[in-house]
């Protein structure tokens, strides 16, 4: 059960470091001003999981829009595609708070759900967004769900040239199940493009729906206008890959494979 704290100046300026640096990356896409990198496990690290790196030029993006759609879950729902359920569960701070996410899977698979604290902080007009697993009392692991676990993820928000932004996108995630490591990390390097392309387009959006849906509304700009209940850090603690039971999904793939395969031939 060890103990949560929230992120402090250094680690805000860590991670926006880690987001601007070159050096231990791998390029692995790159085109139209978007990029993708890995970097293998650090030294010490006993997780076979790349941190995985994603960066896309926005020019038509203010990059206080795109903070905005960063915060805004309601407007998550409509552009998400691939989520079931998000909500803040509790407020920590005037900065931090306590969220859920469930998101599809594609079929044999099992869909996939996460608790995270969530922290955030402007640096010199940069936008930087924290968030890891945390083991909420009210929210176990379901049945019919697999708890993934975020190690580290977060953005960076940076503005560019008159009117534009760049978006870094960084994360360390193990999804859990049965899924080898080799698979998340090549899936992953192959999502990663296709998720920030579904962002730039869903920023472009954001300001006319957000006109027509509490367009004053922005708990994460104003404090005053949070109406979630407050928890105390003590009531969490940080959640770990290793606690979690790696659910076997290889019997749905198999009965997948033989519903499908009539040949009788072997793999």
């Amino acid at each position: 059960m060890e103990a949560v704290s929230l992120p402090d100046e250094a680690a805000f300026l860590a991670f926006e470091a880690e987001c601007r640096a070159e050096q231990g990356w791998l390029s692995r896409y790159s085109r139209e001003g978007l990029s993708v990198w890995v970097r293998a496990r650090p030294p010490g690290e006993d997780l076979a999981l790349h941190r995985l790196k994603g960066c896309i030029e926005m020019p038509d993006v203010p990059a206080e829009t795109a903070y905005d759609v960063l915060h805004d879950t309601e407007y998550r729902k409509k552009w998400d595609a691939n989520v079931i359920e998000t909500h803040e569960i509790a407020r920590l701070s005037d900065s931090a708070d306590v969220g859920y996410y469930s998101w599809k899977c594609p079929k044999p698979l099992r869909n996939r759900d996460v608790v995270t604290l969530r922290s955030w902080r402007v640096l010199d007009k940069s936008y930087v967004i924290l968030n890891f697993s945390v083991k909420h009392p009210k929210y176990p692991p379901r049945k019919d769900l697999v708890r993934a676990v975020s190690i580290l993820a977060g953005y960076l928000v940076e503005p560019t040239g008159t009117n534009g932004c760049r978006l870094t996108y960084l994360a360390q995630v193990d999804p859990k199940g049965s899924l080898p490591k080799w698979v998340v990390n090549k899936a992953s390097q192959y999502l990663a493009p296709k998720m920030m392309k579904k962002m730039h387009k869903a920023c472009l959006k954001y300001p006319s729906w957000k006109q027509n849906h509490k367009a004053s509304l922005k708990p994460w700009l104003h404090p005053e206008q949070n109406e979630l209940p407050t928890m105390a850090l003590s009531d969490l603690c940080l959640q770990h890959a290793s606690s979690l039971e790696n659910i076997d999904e290889s019997g749905l793939m198999e009965t997948k494979e033989e519903k499908g395969d009539t040949s009788g031939s072997e793999n």
